[in-house]
């Protein structure tokens, strides 16, 4: 993480095949990964890449605090909701859900507090 001048700058995020050539990802679950961006500790707020395979999911989770979702490339589906390219979903504290992505998708994730996954 390099913050010049107090500020975190990260170009060309809609640039999918740059942007996920350039970054460090780990494996979150089966087929989806992340690149983190920022976080200071286990309880604090935080932001990352999501990188979805086609065919991928992730389980059911719970939301602690608002979690803000920049959908970059592809889709996602949150139960019977289909989320493409060019949404912002933002799911409110106390919300829990599961996601798949039939088709692959790049997704920006700000989460206010931790994700529980049951």
């Amino acid at each position: 993480m390099d913050f010049a001048d107090s500020a975190l700058i990260i170009d060309n995020i809609f640039d999918s095949q740059s942007l996920i050539a350039s970054r460090t990802w780990e494996i979150l679950h089966e087929g989806v990964f992340i690149s983190p961006i920022y976080q200071s500790d286990d309880t604090s707020p935080r932001a990352a890449f999501l990188h979805y395979l086609p065919g991928s999911s992730i389980p059911t989770h719970l939301h602690a605090g608002f979690e803000h979702i920049l959908i970059l490339e592809g889709s996602q589906q949150d139960g019977d909701r289909l989320y493409s390219s060019g949404t912002l979903v933002i799911h409110r504290p106390g919300s829990h859900h599961w996601i798949t992505s039939a088709s692959g998708c790049l997704a920006l994730g700000i989460w206010e507090r931790p994700v529980r996954f049951n």
